[in-house]
């Protein structure tokens, strides 16, 4: 008897053939590659991804369908599915080692899980070459975003990694349905690290979002407690407008700006009330995207706004 889809898990299931096909497509496998999945569910996707890959380590955190796809696999005698039961974040945080050091991650995932998901892939040591997920599709949008609509999700991502949507999936491709439609969308990490260290990229972005609908100049001056002169001569030397709001400043422009704001002009740490230091100890002392981790089903879009 197949179970019950599970609401608290997020279980809505791909069952649309064409979806499948077009997602095994673009992941592009070669018989020598490992394939992280996420949530198999019943295997449609698993079986595809046998089929192309070298060896493929599903995570699943439901035992029943872990058992139903361990029974499918015998059946259909594929050997080179390793269906391991649990949760794919403690997985990432303390069985990593099971995963070679090249290998890419190929699942349909439920949309709770996307920011915490993708923020353990992008900081793990030896991160995936190549990530494609099926998710939300206004999540998809915002890290996707450019031309004056970044968010907090979107910055995190590019700082890491290059991401594009490549197909969009109607809600109507799932069993359940879910209530909105999906997109899948690639995620490429980047082999270089970015010149600015994390803890100050983040330090200065999370302060500069900490009212999205506010200037950028006040956020800063408020979440780094520097005076707002100071803060408006950094922006006419970096050629930002005082009167911007932080989505619309680009990657390049927030890279630009966050070492220029946490060591000043001349590359020393700047001066900070005691306030203030704490604040920015309490963010440096996070994961920079810590932040996104704690998303919920209902609050995964708005947190980012």
């Amino acid at each position: 008897m197949t179970p019950r889809p599970n609401k608290r898990l997020g279980q809505n299931f791909l069952v649309n053939r064409g979806i499948i096909e077009k997602i095994i497509a673009a992941a592009a496998l070669e018989k020598t590659d490992t394939v992280l999945e996420v949530g198999p569910g019943h295997g449609a996707l698993t079986l595809e991804l046998a089929q192309k890959a070298e060896r493929v380590i599903a995570i699943e955190k439901d035992r029943g369908l872990a058992e139903i796809l361990r029974a499918k696999l015998a059946e259909k005698k594929i050997a080179n599915v390793e269906i391991i039961e649990g949760d794919i974040l403690v997985f990432l945080s303390t069985r990593y080692s099971l995963l070679p050091t090249r290998y890419c991650v190929v699942a349909n995932i439920p949309y709770y899980l996307t920011s915490a998901l993708i923020r353990q892939l992008l900081e793990l040591a030896h991160p995936p070459e190549r990530i494609i997920l099926t998710i939300q599709k206004e999540v998809a949008q915002r890290i996707a975003a450019h031309g004056g609509k970044e968010s907090i999700l979107s910055l995190a991502v590019k700082f890491y990694a290059d991401a594009q949507i490549l197909f969009y999936v109607s809600r109507g491709s799932f069993s359940p349905s879910p209530n909105v439609d999906s997109a899948v969308i690639e995620i490429i990490p980047r082999k270089e690290k970015q010149a600015v260290a994390p803890e100050v990229f983040f330090t200065v972005v999370k302060a500069g979002f900490s009212a999205p609908r506010k200037k950028l100049l006040g956020n800063l001056a408020k979440g780094l407690s520097i005076e707002k002169e100071k803060i408006a001569a950094m922006f006419a030397r970096l050629g930002v407008d005082a009167d911007v709001r932080s989505e619309q400043l680009s990657l390049a422009q927030w890279l630009a700006l966050a070492p220029a704001l946490m060591y000043g002009r001349e590359g020393l740490p700047r001066r900070s009330t005691s306030a203030a230091a704490k604040r920015q100890k309490d963010v440096v002392s996070r994961s920079p995207l810590s932040g996104l981790a704690r998303s919920s089903k209902k609050d995964i879009l708005k947190a980012n706004n």
